[in-house]
């Protein structure tokens, strides 16, 4: 029994290891000059990473009659799992996929805590936030410089009647990590 448990262990350390920081970035710091805040992306495996950011982030109004007309800077944290699906294609090519310059697919999650305010005559108060699924790109340049831009849609839900929308999301900034950690050169 003691020989499968270690045998069980050893395998799995060696998936783990073979899948770990292939392609992706192992962790990268960006500071966002857009929306201004944080973000941590971080290496889950071959192709994807865990990306979090916290900001004061713009985003539609979801409580007005008009959403898509109506928008405004919310503090917000927003969580992407990133799967970046030409990272092999990119560097057949000869393009750099140095922090994680590729395009990805990523279901995400939003939460919003704005102050109460008041949103066509009545008075909202509360978190709202959003989960859905969008499309993007992302390239980073040696001097540090980062850009990504994600488009998808997502159900919004909070202190109004939910629904679904557009969601878009922009981060021009600058990886603040030491390039030390890079394995996409």
């Amino acid at each position: 029994m003691f020989r499968i448990h270690v045998i069980t262990a050893l395998f799995c350390s060696i998936l783990g290891y073979g899948q770990f920081g292939k392609n992706c970035e192992v962790r990268q710091f960006k500071l966002n000059i857009v929306n201004p805040g944080l973000e941590y992306e971080m290496g889950l495996g071959v192709n994807s990473t865990l990306d979090v950011r916290i900001a004061w982030q713009a985003a539609l109004e979801p409580a007005s009659s008009e959403p898509l007309e109506n928008y405004d800077f919310f503090p917000a944290i927003t969580v992407q799992n990133r799967y970046y699906h030409n990272f092999n294609g990119r560097q057949r090519r000869g393009r750099d996929i140095y922090g994680n310059s590729g395009n990805y697919l990523a279901p995400t999650v939003a939460l919003f805590s704005p102050d109460a305010r008041v949103v066509e005559g009545r008075m909202v108060d509360g978190v709202h936030g959003y989960g859905g699924l969008v499309y993007g790109i992302q390239r980073s340049f040696n001097a540090g410089l980062s850009f990504s831009i994600d488009a998808g849609a997502g159900y919004y839900l909070g202190p109004f009647e939910g629904g679904i929308h557009p969601v878009v999301n922009l981060s021009i900034g600058w990886i603040i990590s030491e390039k030390r950690w890079c394995v996409g050169r």
